[in-house]
């Protein structure tokens, strides 16, 4: 199978994302390091102003906007950009300002992709942001996600959305043995995004679940080595695109298992 997994750098202009070395609340930092994501050869940046960790309060629209907007115009002029956002006003103002994707958590904003003629990313996502951890329970996780993504992507189609991506929603209302069920199965959701033309996305980095695999817990700043192993492992399950803190090394990881051996022990 040939590998061509793309690389979505996560920038986050907020001052409580769960990951304290990914908050970029100054706009020129924020653009700042969406610009060394391009360069290091990242294909997207996730530009989101709304944590959505769990136990995340909302953010008001206004301020979300203003959080955003900035930085998505200064990067769209460095290649290709997405709005991570559940808010319909925030995805059209977005795009206006150069966003051609849509990444949306809610997964309630397809038919504003399709309207647009953006890229859009469907997730699954049990409860919200204050809820979803809350004792997470399914009959059976893969069947239940599986089916819930089978029926966005042909919402999505329906609406006239051109480029798809399902994501199971690792940590979004999963426990432990759920996310890493979901991992384990990357090749389930590949297939059932193929039935319609869609690519999967796959979102690990230096989440929580990643804590309980080692001999201790590992706090947020020491989970790199584990998202960088999930992440190979979803490429190599032939996922379309990984959504990352560490871009850069992200965009290593992936150069290393698409070249070939011999160019790589040249």
């Amino acid at each position: 199978m040939a590998l061509n997994p793309s690389v979505m750098g996560i920038i986050n202009v907020t001052p409580d994302s769960f990951f304290p070395d990914s908050r970029t609340a100054a706009h020129e930092l924020a653009i700042a390091r969406g610009r060394e994501f391009f360069d290091a050869g990242c294909d997207v940046v996730d530009v989101g102003g709304e944590s959505t960790r769990p136990g995340a309060v909302p953010v008001a629209r206004e301020e979300e906007l203003a959080r955003v907007l900035p930085v998505v115009e200064a990067l769209a002029a460095y290649g290709t950009v997405s709005i991570d956002t559940m808010k319909d006003e925030v995805a059209r103002r977005a795009v206006c300002a150069g966003a051609s994707i849509i990444n949306d958590v809610s997964c309630s904003l397809v038919e504003v992709a399709g309207e647009l003629g953006v890229g859009y990313v469907a997730m699954h996502a049990k409860g919200d942001p204050q809820t979803m951890q809350l004792n997470p329970v399914y009959e059976d996780v893969l069947g239940e996600v599986g089916e819930f993504l089978e029926a966005a992507a042909r919402r999505a189609r329906s609406a006239g959305v051109a480029r798809l991506w399902l994501d199971p929603g690792i940590g979004f209302g999963k426990t432990v043995e759920h996310n890493l069920t979901l991992l384990a199965h990357c090749d389930h959701f590949v297939e059932i995004a193929a039935r319609h033309g869609a690519g999967v996305l796959i979102g690990t980095s230096r989440k929580r679940f990643l804590e309980h695999l080692g001999d201790r817990t590992l706090s947020v700043d020491e989970r790199l080595e584990g998202s960088l192993a999930s992440e190979a492992w979803a490429m190599l399950q032939g996922v379309s695109m990984v959504r990352v803190h560490d871009a850069v090394a992200a965009v290593q990881l992936r150069e290393l298992l698409v070249r070939p051996v011999e160019e790589v022990l040249a």
